[in-house]
């Protein structure tokens, strides 16, 4: 009766843990879908914010006409970016293996599903209360829900707990943290790579809508785009983005699981190296789409938004796995630090500076010149760059695979935690399976803990312990 007793208590002590582990996950995401939701709202609402301080694309690509309108954007997006850095750290110490995996997985589903409703919201709020404010005034009241839901019901775990690490933390100023990353080789050959892709996922998001209904303009020989087909092409593309979104993540993380585990059509041929061959293919593959889209936009807008799918599908492929890459090769008390830092250099030399740069050179290519025609192929010409950047992008992700197993495997060696990469031919490595299979069950100081497997012997196991004795 008291071991009866004791497991009970143990095992609603786990399932207490369990429930409050899913309760973190489950706000992280809610917030993270907000983040995007609210970032891309601006992108809705850009037709009614051009005649509204009457800018041209320079100043679109920088939204800095209004510079009270940019100061409280900038603060936001403050909240936003350090968000970002901490809550795929977090996420990282409650799960691991391919349970972090998946995981990420549906974390980063919040970039392309957030920024498909941003633009569908914004746009949908502004022509619902005829003012294009409203189009970025509900995203906050959302916001401050899951504000409340984070301070009462948000735990944070242990660092590195999952991945059995002795090393919680050290004195290390946030100089020496930087000092550290700067020696790991993949992940400096991985950030120079997401600043290239952030490049041109950033270029293509803020502009595309706006290039496809200018699109429309030239195939249907109009001299502007109605009200009611601006709102039609920013529903239609923030679709594209949630579906491609989706799609993309969710292939992309299956198949560097599947390749990382040997299994699928990657049947025997396990890689360490998978999930950087996944990213170094997701932005080869989004070239020629891209490409295409850009140069038949004139011809047929439809074939056009059907190879942005695709583009935006095979873009999509690295978003979660990037960061998985990140959260092996740096030991788990920097991890956060690693992501800030890429996340940091991605978005300043990437995301938030490729708008700007297509906007000079579309006004470059234009002129004086302020027909619609103009303004289409003068964006048309810009958007090429972004497309090509993604070349140096696919030659970074190769690069990284020549350092990506020693820098994994050193990780593991300053954590002093276990090297799991021998069992993962295993159907599951998920913590329940290891723990129900009688495998070791943590990294502790003095003998590890083993729980034996109650399942009954073979006949063929008893024979050979009777033969043996």
């Amino acid at each position: 009766m008291p071991n009866e007793v004791e497991e009970s208590r143990d095992s609603s002590v786990v399932d207490d843990t369990g429930k409050k582990k899913w309760v973190t996950c489950s706000i992280l995401l809610l917030v993270n879908l907000l983040n995007y939701i609210d970032r891309y709202t601006i992108v809705g609402i850009m037709g009614h914010l051009t005649p509204f301080f009457d800018m041209n694309d320079k100043q679109k690509g920088l939204l800095q006409h209004y510079t009270l309108f940019l100061i409280l954007r900038g603060v936001v997006g403050i909240g936003e970016a350090s968000y970002s850095t901490i809550a795929p750290t977090v996420l990282s110490d409650l799960f691991s293996g391919a349970q972090r995996s998946r995981v990420l997985m549906v974390f980063y589903f919040a970039i392309p599903v957030g920024s498909g409703l941003g633009f569908i919201a914004g746009s949908g709020m502004a022509t619902l209360t005829g003012s294009w404010q409203w189009g970025v005034r509900f995203s906050p009241i959302v916001g401050l829900i899951c504000m409340a839901l984070m301070i009462f019901l948000l735990e944070e775990p242990v660092r590195g707990s999952c991945d059995g690490a002795r090393q919680s933390g050290d004195n290390a100023s946030w100089w020496d943290d930087v000092k550290y990353l700067v020696s790991i080789k993949t992940f400096c050959l991985a950030t120079v790579a997401s600043v290239a892709s952030l490049f041109s996922i950033g270029a293509m998001s803020w502009w595309t809508p706006e290039f496809i209904e200018s699109s429309w303009a030239v195939i249907n020989k109009k001299p502007s785009v109605p009200e009611e087909q601006t709102t039609y092409i920013a529903m239609i593309f923030g679709l594209i983005t949630c579906a491609a979104g989706i799609l993309g993540v969710a292939t992309g993380s299956i198949l560097s699981r599947a390749w990382r585990d040997g299994k699928s059509i990657f049947r025997n041929k396990a890689s360490e190296k998978a999930d950087v061959y996944v990213c170094a293919i997701s932005v080869f593959v989004a070239l020629p789409f891209l490409f295409l889209a850009i140069s038949l936009a004139h011809h047929s807008m439809n074939i056009s938004l059907i190879l942005i799918f695709f583009g935006i599908t095979s873009m999509c492929l690295n978003w979660a796995v990037n960061v998985d890459i990140l959260m092996y090769v740096v030991v788990a008390n920097r991890r956060a630090t690693a992501l800030a830092v890429q996340t940091m250099l991605a978005h300043m030399f990437g995301d938030a500076s490729s708008p700007y740069v297509v906007g000079v050179l579309s006004d470059w290519f234009k002129g004086d010149d302020m027909s619609i025609y103009a303004k289409f192929f003068a964006m048309q010409k810009a958007l090429y760059l972004p497309a090509f950047v993604l070349v140096i992008g696919g030659a970074f992700y190769l690069a990284a695979t020549f350092f990506v197993e020693e820098d994994r495997k050193e990780a593991l060696f300053q954590m002093d935690a276990p090297d799991n990469w021998d069992n993962h031919h295993n159907d599951s490595d998920d913590m329940d399976s290891l723990i129900q299979s009688g495998q070791v069950v943590g990294r502790e100081e003095g003998p590890a803990t083993v729980i034996h497997s109650t399942m009954t012997p073979s006949p063929e196991v008893g024979t050979a312990a009777t033969d043996s004795a």
